[in-house]
């Protein structure tokens, strides 16, 4: 099948919104923990999560246009800081309901069942039943003018991770703490590696 940009554009809005956010692929699923300085907390799913960096660590999102409220995106304005959350299979359910729309004083921990944890006295919240979970610092935000989104920039600062994914030169077997995966906007899967390859020289 061949869909043209006209063709795209002339899809109903949820079916083309579904189309085009399937296309990227499997993304990682997280949970992003705020809190705001009156000790609202806030829990909000995001496929965008990207590495930036290994030197210093940087990690990116995106988040979507500031048009109406955007808890998360303001809370991490105000306090500078966040919280990373792996999902996994145990609590996929959960994490997709923190994408319903809460007043800024529920609390999608509460409203969902997750878990709040405070380490290391960082003052974000992270999410307990989460594997794989680092604390973030806020460094900058770049507003993308082509379609209103903010991409946020941040520097990991803590990571906290079940010792069975550990391999011995760092690499994190994700699988084995039952990571999960997601397409487009409500597909959530859990994956099977295939192989880790030597580095590619010519």
């Amino acid at each position: 099948m061949h869909f043209s940009k006209d063709r795209i554009a002339a899809l109903e809005k949820h079916t083309r919104t579904h189309f085009i956010n399937s296309l990227s692929g499997f993304k990682s699923a997280n949970l992003i923990g705020t809190q705001d300085l009156q000790g609202n907390t806030n829990l909000a799913i995001v496929s965008s999560v990207i590495h930036l960096g290994a030197h210093p660590p940087l990690v990116g999102m995106i988040m979507r246009p500031h048009s109406v409220p955007r808890h998360t995106f303001e809370n991490i304005i105000e306090t500078g800081i966040y919280t990373i959350n792996q999902v996994n299979s145990d609590i996929y359910q959960q994490a997709h309901q923190t994408s319903a729309r809460y007043a800024k004083d529920e609390s999608e921990f509460d409203a969902t069942g997750l878990k709040t944890e405070y380490l290391n006295d960082f003052k974000a919240p992270f999410v307990a039943q989460s594997r794989l979970k680092y604390a973030v610092k806020f460094v900058e935000n770049q507003h993308l003018a082509v379609n209103g989104t903010e991409l946020v920039i941040g520097e990991i600062m803590d990571v906290y991770v079940d010792e069975s994914a550990l391999q011995s030169d760092g690499f994190l077997d994700l699988q084995a703490i039952d990571t999960v995966a997601v397409t487009g906007l409500d597909s959530y899967h859990t994956a099977n590696k295939l192989n880790r390859l030597p580095y590619a020289k010519k």
